[in-house]
């Protein structure tokens, strides 16, 4: 496995592709986690909003 991972690194356009895969996969863990805090937030509001009307 270490030696496909090393033959891959070599390749250019593979080392570019597994570059871009990561980045990808970052940027979905980041969105992940914001929509995470924004649907507590967005909860909590709502929550507020029911209370109030009651």
């Amino acid at each position: 496995m270490l030696s496909t991972f090393r033959r891959l690194m070599k390749n250019e356009v593979a080392a570019t592709a597994i570059e871009y895969t990561l980045i990808a996969a970052l940027i979905s863990v980041a969105a992940i986690v914001a929509m995470g805090n924004v649907g507590t937030k967005v909860n909590g509001v709502m929550s507020n909003v029911a209370s109030a009307m009651k």
